[in-house]
C-alpha cells in the first residue's frame, strides 16, 4: 500500500471514530508562566528581532521638541501646564481635520487628569515622550452638544475639582462653588446653542462618570490619537513651556 493510501484511510478511520466517541468536557487546568530574564534567550529568534527593535528603539527615540522645564499633573488644582498644553495640542492638531470634514469649528475640549500618566521632563521631548505620556490607544470624537448639556458639562466640573485638562473653556467659581464665569471662545454658554466638544472615546462612553455625552446631537469620530496629535504637535512646536493659568480658578473668600 502507498503510504499515501494509508496515511488517507488513517485519516478517513480517525474522522469516523472521534464522530461516534461522544467527546466531554471535564475540567480545565491550567497555571501561570511567567516570563523573566531567567529565561534563556532563542539566538535565532534574537537575530531575527534586532534590526526591527533597533529601528523602533532608533524612531522612539528622535527628538521632536524641547521642553524648558519639568511639568507634572499634580503641579495644579484645577488647572495644570502639563493638562493645559495636552488640551490646546489636541485643539491646535484636531480642529483643522473637524473643519475640513464638516465645515465647522471645534468649540472646546475635555481630557481626562487621569490620562496623564507620565511627568514631561526638562529636556529633550522624543516619540518616547508621548508614549509616556499617553500610552492608551485613546482616540479624539468630537460630540455636539446643546447648551443644557454643556451646564452638565461644566457642573460635573465643578463637584470634581480635578484638574482635567480642558481647552476654549474659562471656568471661574466662587469658595461656595457657585459659577461667577462659564464662558467658551469668550462668550457665555446659550442654552439653545449647539457645540462641538472635542474629547476621547474613553470619556464618550462614560469613563471617569462623564455621563453628559449621551444622548447627543451627533457624533464625529476623527480615527486620530491623542497620542499621535500629541507627537505632530511636538514636531511644530520647538520649544514647550506651558504654564498654569486662568482657565479654571477658584476665587478664595469669594461667597
Amino acid at each position: 500500500m502507498r503510504l499515501t493510501h494509508f496515511i488517507f484511510l488513517l485519516y478517513i478511520f480517525s474522522f469516523y471514530n472521534c464522530k461516534e466517541s461522544k467527546l466531554e468536557l471535564i475540567k480545565i487546568e491550567g497555571k501561570q508562566i511567567p516570563i523573566t530574564d531567567t529565561l534563556p534567550i532563542d539566538s535565532e529568534i534574537e537575530a531575527y528581532i534586532k534590526p526591527f527593535r533597533d529601528n523602533i528603539q532608533k524612531d522612539l527615540d528622535s527628538v521632536l521638541a524641547y521642553s524648558v522645564n519639568t511639568y507634572s499633573k499634580s503641579d495644579g488644582e484645577l488647572n495644570t501646564a502639563i493638562g493645559n498644553f495636552m488640551a490646546d495640542a489636541v485643539y491646535n492638531e484636531a480642529n483643522p481635520i473637524f473643519k475640513k470634514r464638516t465645515g465647522k469649528n471645534i468649540d472646546m475640549v475635555l481630557l481626562n487628569h487621569g490620562g496623564i500618566r507620565s511627568i514631561l521632563s526638562k529636556g529633550h521631548i522624543t516619540k518616547r515622550t508621548a508614549y509616556q505620556i499617553m500610552p492608551f490607544e485613546n482616540s479624539i470624537v468630537v460630540v455636539a452638544l446643546k447648551g443644557k448639556q454643556m451646564d452638565s458639562l461644566v457642573h460635573h466640573l465643578i463637584r470634581k475639582k480635578r484638574a482635567h485638562p480642558i481647552s476654549k473653556l474659562k471656568l471661574t467659581i466662587t469658595e461656595n462653588n457657585d459659577i461667577v464665569e462659564a464662558k467658551i471662545k469668550g462668550k457665555s454658554i446659550e442654552s439653545d446653542k449647539i457645540y462641538y466638544v472635542a474629547t476621547n472615546d474613553y470619556l464618550y462612553n462614560g469613563g471617569d462618570n462623564m455621563t453628559f455625552f449621551k444622548p447627543n446631537d451627533s457624533l464625529y469620530p476623527l480615527n486620530y490619537k491623542i497620542r499621535n496629535a500629541l507627537i505632530d504637535n511636538f514636531k511644530k512646536v520647538d520649544t514647550i513651556s506651558p504654564v498654569i493659568d486662568d482657565r479654571f480658578t477658584q476665587i478664595k473668600g469669594a461667597k
